[in-house]
């Protein structure tokens, strides 16, 4: 087993037992399981939602629902595979009635969410809906972190991490695509953005 393998089974058994999480009753309740994260270990593309689904809770894989249909197509369509990147979700648990996460349960979550990026290492950052974009951009000080993901959609955002420079590309939820067809090929002509960095 590689050493970012074994790091990353590392945060998966500390939020496996995180009981301080208001989440953490809710997920016992009901048999779920925390959603830490899905693919490459070497990626240089990380995708990061806001918080698992009822689907997701129930399987332990990030986007495995509707949403994440959607997403295999936006794969697909720049020629990529799931294998190739890596999947995952700021908040690792379930919040009822599919709500959005509360800033509290961001701040629980957000340094297991940190050290995934700090083990992968990515040059590209996918933010998925405009939670997991307002907080990649404070994380990294961009200047652009005060605004709204209507403005900074489909936009590449350079930033400096501790292993180099990261692209931020801030997206639309895919979710937000099977409500308002619409917003479908606004995502995929903002996804085309990413095929610059499908090569290594």
């Amino acid at each position: 087993m590689g050493e970012k393998t074994e790091k990353l089974r590392q945060i998966r058994d500390e939020v496996l037992n995180l009981t301080t999480s208001p989440l953490y009753a809710f997920r016992k309740q009901h048999g779920y399981f925390p959603v830490i994260g899905q693919g490459n270990h070497d990626a240089h593309i990380v995708f990061i939602g806001e918080a698992p689904g009822e689907n997701e809770a129930k399987q332990g894989r990030p986007f495995c629902g509707a949403s994440g249909r959607v997403l295999d197509e936006l794969l697909q369509s720049i020629g990529l595979a799931r294998e190739q990147v890596y999947i995952t979700n700021i908040v690792k648990d379930r919040p009822p009635d599919n709500r959005d996460p509360s800033k509290e349960e961001i701040d629980i979550y957000a340094p297991f969410m940190q050290r995934q990026l700090d083990i992968i290492q990515p040059r590209v950052i996918a933010t998925l809906g405009r939670f997991s974009m307002e907080w990649v951009l404070t994380l990294f000080n961009a200047p652009e972190r005060t605004k709204k993901i209507s403005a900074l959609h489909g936009k590449v955002i350079r930033t400096q991490s501790s292993w180099g420079e990261v692209a931020v590309v801030p997206l639309f939820h895919p979710a937000t695509s099977l409500y308002n067809p619409a917003q479908r090929q606004i995502l995929f002509d903002d996804f085309l953005v990413l095929k610059q960095f499908t090569t290594p």
